[in-house]
């Protein structure tokens, strides 16, 4: 038998040995009897027997575990503000997340029909984190409340304290006076994958209690923090088809078996409704934003120090990059900054931190995210397209290695009191505040004397100390390393005098 008989040959006895491996298969499935094993006899033969690889049926996935032992674990919030709250600057009501889960239609009141009894402001969801009453939730849903009422899912009603905020990262942690409570155990965000069921625990429209499912479509996700008008936030979102709505937002991600592995924040939609995908933020961020707020008063934040780009193909192939086609591509290092310290230039790609693999900048705010300043990281980097790695020792936005503290207000060291009608005209000031019982702090450090009229803040007119207030919050709450107030005023003799107080230490 020449070649091409015996290759004719062979593709035959393939092609009938398929066939009957393909009609037992079928007669297999379709008979009453569906055999659990994993190999099926075909046919025997004097010399064995052939076989099929069966597989056994999946069962449906089942969500009521992780239901059940969730939905006592989440919250309602409802905010309260007085019609004063309504018209403090307005800036709530300017915010794409704020419009996204509660809409604004007070805002389009006349303001002479805006009754004067409290009002209130929204409705959003928390997750109970500790027996003893600790909530977290989103900044932006207890954001300019005067009152805070948190409804559990027995309709027990208590009302909450603010323990600390961090509107970088979007997260709030409140405390209810209550004991025994249900708890959602955290779980590992980090461990996640995409394609892994997840769900959704919280009050859409004020629908208590209600779980909706989905997927994890991505993870290290941004919306794009520069176009919401904030470019320090941190955003590093899990992605999810689970739905989600108003009133969802500071409600439970959770996984399959109940864990908490996010924190339900904002949809991407052109209605305010839910459209197809929702973002959460990760347990990794959240723990340590809670971590910080108890033990410090405030989030502990590490910087490399480096102001950077996205690499693309594009920009690797103008710059002779071959090595990698994505990566942070470091544009400029900060001077005494920990990067420097570590000898990373210009130029450089930074492709890893610790070993977590930084290909777009929401890894990377991810990753630095879960740092405190001290922290030794190895910062993997790409340098004339050879792989480099330097131990950095992270700092913080002073360009210490300490631990910042939570400052007080009353860190200034004075009260404020409104100018009168007839001070404003003895001055020729439209609105001021006058410093009053000086002692110790921050302005009398500066330089700042009893009665100075300060009329205004950093460019801001000043009408009231609650104004002052407002400026000394933005600011240290501010990812800027300069925190300084700059005063515009005058003193009673009519002399103008400017100040920069240093509000770091």
């Amino acid at each position: 038998m020449n070649i091409y008989g015996k290759v004719t040959l062979l593709a035959f006895c393939s092609a009938i040995a398929g066939s009957m491996a393909t009609v037992v298969a079928v007669n297999t499935i379709g008979g009453a009897d569906i055999s659990s094993s994993s190999q099926a006899a075909v046919a025997p033969s004097a010399k064995g027997s052939l076989f099929t690889v069966g597989n056994s049926v999946t069962p449906p996935t089942d969500f009521t575990h992780a239901a059940e032992s969730t939905i006592n674990g989440v919250v309602s919030i409802k905010s309260y503000v007085t019609p004063r709250g309504y018209n403090m600057g307005g800036q709530q009501f300017n915010d794409p997340l704020f419009d996204f889960f509660f809409g604004t239609p007070r805002r389009h009141m006349p303001r002479q029909q805006q009754p004067k009894s409290e009002q209130q402001q929204g409705l959003g969801s928390g997750v109970i984190i500790s027996k003893d009453g600790y909530i977290v939730t989103n900044n932006h849903v207890i954001d300019g409340a005067e009152r805070l009422e948190v409804a559990l899912n027995d309709n027990s009603i208590y009302n909450a304290k603010v323990i600390g905020t961090d509107p970088t990262t979007d997260v709030a942690l409140l405390k209810i006076e209550a004991d025994n409570l249900p708890v959602i155990p955290m779980g590992d965000s980090d461990a996640l994958k995409v394609g892994e069921w997840v769900l959704a625990v919280g009050n859409p429209f004020g629908f208590t209690s209600t779980v909706t499912t989905g997927i994890v479509s991505a993870k290290a996700r941004s919306m794009g923090a520069a176009q919401s008008g904030n470019p320090m936030s941190i955003e590093s979102y899990i992605q999810t088809d689970a739905a989600v709505n108003p009133g969802n937002s500071g409600g439970a991600l959770v996984n399959i078996n109940g864990e908490l592995v996010g924190i339900n924040t904002a949809i991407y939609s052109q209605t305010g409704n839910y459209v197809g995908y929702s973002f959460a933020i990760p347990t990794s961020i959240v723990t340590k934003v809670v971590t910080d707020i108890k033990q410090y008063g405030t989030v502990q934040r590490a910087m490399l120090g480096v102001s950077y780009i996205e690499l693309t193909p594009q920009l690797a192939q103008e710059k002779g990059i071959t090595a990698v086609n994505d990566g942070i591509l470091v544009e400029d290092v900060v001077d005494r900054s920990a990067a420097m310290e570590a000898g990373i230039k210009v130029g450089d790609v930074i492709i890893a931190i610790n070993g977590a693999k930084t290909h777009n900048r929401a890894q990377m705010l991810g990753e630095m995210s879960k740092y405190r300043p001290g922290d030794v990281v190895n910062v993997k980097f790409i340098r004339d397209n050879k792989e480099k790695v330097a131990k950095v020792t992270l700092r913080n936005t002073q360009g210490s290695t300490k631990m910042t503290k939570a400052d007080d207000f009353t860190a200034l060291g004075c009260a404020f009191k409104p100018l009168t009608k007839e001070q404003q005209r003895q001055y020729m000031v439209n609105a001021g505040v006058q410093v009053v019982g000086l002692k110790d702090g921050k302005f009398k450090e500066a330089g700042i004397k009893e009665n100075f009229i300060i009329l205004d803040i950093n460019g801001s007119r000043i009408k009231s100390q609650d104004d002052v207030e407002r400026i000394y919050d933005a600011i240290m709450k501010s990812n800027d390393p300069d925190k300084v107030m700059f005063l515009t005023g005058l003193y009673p003799t009519g002399k103008k005098v400017y100040y920069a107080v240093p509000l770091s230490e």
